[in-house]
């Protein structure tokens, strides 16, 4: 009688569980499997607990990150466009009409040879597939699996929650590229904030008088009014004929026209001269990671290796970096003396070096590329 009790309730409930929404019981399962995966093995630790408990935070932002990539492509887009016309119809001809053969030559040469490497680098950074591990049985050496692809990784491929999917020799999720940064478009990336930043250094220092010169200008349109009060001993003294009482001043000697350049300027230079300063400050920290032949991830995971390894005595070397010099040869692909003109100082789309599948490991620095 009591079996047939308990089984009975238990249908009841199940029953009344069978009638929940659909999104709601796929919620109540997602939140057992969050609760369950606290304590389910013996290989628990801090990193899981704290992946368990901040996946609704982590979910949130990848998927904000992928549904505003496209705004900030074009935001990127917009704002060089706007530096780019002002160049063109407020600085142009200034520079031709003031500079000397020489200068007009340098600026030319220079400014369109820095924007076409900047066009061409973000280009192929944001449509170049950083790459992908197979997801078809292969024989190619894994280190783990992927717990959310399933799939074996290969050495320094990490999942990206934001593509949802596998990248090889991931560094980062950019979402001013709207792309993964990997090892297809890895140079790409770095390549587009080297001349971005000298672009902007560029923009910031030759500009820096028509800066001083518009601010101060445009400091002064205010203070012009049209009329001036006349008060106490003016009106005494008979300035003015009876019953005025404002001095009209002449008209304010800057056109409309004047005005939108002098904006122009200024907002050219800050705009210039902050994205310098912050896309600098990334450039080089990309710099040195690429001299340490790492990514932004494997640095964490070095930098805890290290420790790992201080601790029992050891001393612990990235088996990735082969010397500084031999890290930016192969970062660009450089293999010969004029490939540093043709693939770094002249727009090329050829292919990194190795596959990103797998690696050579040097246990000795040696001149991998000779020169």
């Amino acid at each position: 009688m009591h079996a047939c009790s308990r089984g009975l309730i238990s249908c009841t409930l199940m029953r009344g569980r069978s009638r929940l929404p659909l999104w709601l019981r796929e919620i109540c399962a997602y939140v057992r499997l969050l609760v369950r995966s606290l304590y389910f093995n013996a290989l628990t630790d801090s990193d899981v607990v704290f992946d368990s408990v901040f996946e609704p935070v982590f979910w949130t932002v990848d998927h904000v990150t992928r549904w505003f990539g496209m705004v900030f492509v074009c935001l990127v887009v917009i704002l060089t466009s706007s530096i780019v016309l002002i160049a063109y119809v407020v600085l142009l001809p200034l520079v031709l009409n003031t500079y000397s053969p020489v200068w007009i030559a340098w600026h030319l040469c220079y400014g369109h040879w820095n924007l076409v490497m900047i066009a061409f680098h973000y280009y192929k950074a944001t449509k170049t597939s950083p790459g992908s591990p197979p997801t078809v049985k292969n024989d190619i050496p894994f280190v783990s699996v992927c717990k959310r692809c399933i799939i074996p990784k290969p050495a320094r491929t990490h999942h990206c929650g934001i593509c949802n999917r596998c990248i090889l020799k991931m560094d980062h999720h950019c979402p001013w590229l709207n792309n993964c940064v990997g090892h297809f478009n890895h140079r790409y990336f770095f390549s587009f904030c080297l001349f971005m930043t000298m672009g902007c250094v560029y923009c910031s220092v030759s500009g820096r008088n028509l800066f001083l010169d518009a601010y101060n200008r445009f400091k002064h349109m205010d203070m012009e009014k049209p009329g001036v009060p006349v008060t106490g001993m003016g009106l005494l003294i008979g300035i003015l004929p009876p019953g005025q009482t404002n001095y009209q001043t002449p008209p304010p000697p800057y056109t409309f026209k004047d005005k939108m350049i002098h904006k122009s300027i200024i907002y050219m230079w800050v705009l210039t001269s902050t994205v310098g300063v912050a896309l600098g400050g990334l450039t080089i920290w990309h710099a040195v990671l690429i001299s340490r032949g790492e990514t932004s991830i494997e640095r964490h995971i070095n930098n805890k290796e290290r420790k790992r390894m201080a601790k029992r005595g050891k001393l612990y070397k990235n088996p990735f970096s082969y010397g500084r010099l031999n890290n930016w040869r192969i970062f660009f692909g450089v293999e010969k003396r004029s490939h540093w003109v043709t693939r770094v100082l002249l727009p090329s789309g050829h292919a990194p070096y190795g596959d990103g599948l797998t690696w050579d490991i040097y246990p000795v620095k040696k001149d991998m590329m000779p020169v």
